[in-house]
């Protein structure tokens, strides 16, 4: 499989983005930046614009808005390609959001995102997870926003351990990946109540010590769930019914997501934590389609 580093002077990267002109937008979660940066299809970055703090999973709309989950101390930030802040949301005043992860729009127009349900404050500094990360006490959370108010419509689920990165199939069907237990839980989206939760897969390769799971994810047209495994070092792939297919190493142990480009170079990027990069793919299939809904 051909290969490339896009960008290499990334700090903590998260979170890409691809535009059919082939711009790539990522989010730099470290204290010295917690910017959203853009990288040409040379290679070129810049700085784009600052969330808040700390700001990880990405998703755009149809309007050319950037939603950031994350940013504005722990809120969901819809940005303007430019940088500008145009929203702040933070969740239901009874019980506001703990850690929003990641980010992904459905057919319906409605927001789907993940919160790893504990202060990152007590969880990580820098790159250092915690070492009892097991013993935590979880909350992680599933929700279904209106992107239009910002209010949250349903809490599809809770009491996860760290569910981290979301993707919706091409039936509507909702993908979350639980990070402590390396499941990747589906949703019926099409519920009137509240979706059960059923487990899917896991992508841990073995018995690990370290913080090792699923992060950030996304359908291929192959049908396929193409899936960043967080300190394994590779994207694994799922077939429909669940099944690893594939392992594709990565240029670092510790990938956070992926993305398919929209341009003709194809393949995929995938940011990559300890390297602090932006690592191309040479995949055989294009991305899914992604539901950009006007706002």
């Amino acid at each position: 499989m051909k290969r490339r580093v896009l960008c290499n002077s990334l700090q903590e990267p998260e979170g890409p983005v691809c535009l059919p002109d082939g711009h790539i937008y990522v989010a730099e979660m470290s204290s010295s930046r917690h910017c959203i940066s853009r990288i040409d299809p040379t290679g070129q970055y810049q700085r784009v614009g600052d969330p808040g703090w700390r700001p990880n999973g990405l998703a755009i709309d149809g309007s050319d808005s950037l939603w950031v989950a994350g940013g504005g101390r722990e809120r969901l930030v819809r940005m303007g390609l430019d940088g500008a802040l145009l929203d702040i949301y933070g969740g239901p005043k009874s019980k506001p959001f703990l850690w929003p992860n990641d980010l992904a729009f459905a057919e319906n127009g409605l927001l789907y995102m993940t919160d790893s349900g504990i202060d990152p404050g007590e969880f990580v500094q820098g790159q250092a997870i915690r070492a009892d990360f097991r013993n935590c006490r979880y909350d992680g959370r599933v929700y279904e926003i209106d992107p239009r108010s910002g209010d949250v419509l349903r809490q599809l689920d809770s009491g996860l351990r760290f569910p981290n990165g979301i993707a919706i199939d091409l039936q509507g069907r909702l993908y979350v990946g639980e990070t402590i237990s390396g499941n990747i839980y589906r949703y019926d989206l099409a519920s009137l109540a509240t979706p059960k939760r059923e487990v899917f897969s896991n992508v841990v390769f073995g018995a690990p010590e370290g913080f090792v799971g699923p992060d950030g994810m996304v359908f291929g047209s192959d049908g396929r769930l193409y899936c960043a495994v967080f300190g394994q070092g590779d994207v694994t792939v799922l077939d429909s019914d669940g099944k690893v297919v594939e392992r594709i190493p990565t240029c670092g142990k510790r990938p956070t997501n992926i993305a398919f480009c929209e341009d003709s170079r194809g393949g995929a990027v995938v940011t990559i934590l300890d390297v602090g990069c932006l690592e191309w793919l040479g995949l055989p299939c294009a991305g899914r389609q992604l539901y950009r809904p006007k706002i």
